[in-house]
């Protein structure tokens, strides 16, 4: 196979996975009829606040969070112009999480000079801290959930997640990561990084952590469907491994996730139905708040280009907002 071929198979790939499950959600698995009936028991006007709470949240934690990646490890960028760049790229987050993601990477790169040790604070460190403390998560629960045969999806997540993590560090103790570096030109920039810096990063998200598991569970019982909390905090990790998969939208992999991971605690109507709306709410947000900070962002970007066609550095302002402190 060529390489050619690779690439486009690369980028094909996910198009197809997520097109076979929104086949699969909305031409098979979803009974329309009954979705009026799975929303008889639901609060939808709290509903509807929960969930616009919880994405405002997700939001401005994950901005935060990012935002404090780059500033403790690449260079000191205002917090106010990379939410504005966070924000505009949310306007794609409404056909695409991938999209999203690489069009705020594209944005951070403009703002900063190390643009390969950007790649590492906006994606690396925030998912990765992000990944360990989901993981944790799932094996505190294991003591509470039962027997391996209860939950047998549960046990196996956290098998191949720890497999995972050991993996990794097996291949930082062999010099395979420092290798990566030195060969990136990010060799330097690894000798001077404080790796203790990681810890507010990995506490930030153990709040946030929490946070999900209280704001799912109110957001579900509202729509009439209860989950005991403790199935929450153990499958909610597995339920952010299926929404990381490429969808438009997440439309089709979060319903499949939610009938799949909670069929014991209401009907696969209602659980599609939660989701269904879920997605719905979140699509409408992302719009929202991309079209909100959009503006803002094509205006940073009009002044990087003039500054830089002009031979100009971008400089740090003498004054900083309240939120860079």
């Amino acid at each position: 196979m060529s390489d050619r071929t690779k690439r486009v198979a690369r980028h094909l790939l996910p198009w197809l996975i997520s097109t076979a499950a929104l086949g699969y959600v909305f031409g098979i698995a979803i009974d329309w009829e009954s979705i009026p009936k799975a929303t008889e028991g639901a609060d939808l006007t709290l509903f509807i606040v929960i969930t616009v709470a919880d994405k405002l949240a997700f939001f401005l934690a994950w901005a935060f969070i990012q935002a404090k990646a780059i500033r403790d490890f690449v260079e000191p960028v205002s917090i106010r112009r990379l939410i504005s760049v966070k924000g505009a790229a949310e306007l794609l987050r409404t056909g695409s999480n991938l999209l999203s993601d690489g069009a705020f990477l594209f944005g951070v790169s403009q703002l900063v000079r190390d643009r390969l040790a950007t790649v590492l604070a906006v994606i690396v460190i925030p998912f990765g801290a992000h990944f360990f403390v989901l993981l944790c998560q799932a094996t505190l629960a294991l003591g509470f959930v039962g027997a391996p045969r209860e939950n047998l999806a549960v046990w196996i997540g956290a098998g191949i997640g720890w497999a995972c993590a050991g993996f990794g560090v097996a291949l930082g103790q062999l010099g395979y990561w420092r290798r990566l570096l030195d060969r990136v030109g990010l060799g330097a920039w690894a000798d001077g990084a404080d790796l203790k810096k990681l810890l507010p990063i990995i506490g930030w998200f153990a709040v946030f952590a929490s946070f999900d598991v209280v704001i799912q569970g109110f957001a579900s019982r509202a729509f009439g469907v209860t989950i005991p909390w403790i199935d929450l905090v153990a499958r909610i990790p597995l339920l952010y491994v299926a929404i990381s998969l490429p969808s438009f939208g997440n439309f089709g992999t979060r319903e499949i996730a939610w009938s799949s991971l909670f069929s014991d605690y209401g009907t696969r109507e209602e659980l599609v139905a939660f989701a269904l709306w879920t997605n719905t709410i979140f699509a409408v947000m992302h719009a929202l708040v991309g079209a909100l900070f959009v503006g803002r962002a094509i205006t940073l970007w009009r002044q990087l280009r003039q500054a830089r066609a002009e031979g100009d550095v971008v400089r740090s302002p003498i004054l900083h907002d309240a939120i860079d402190r």
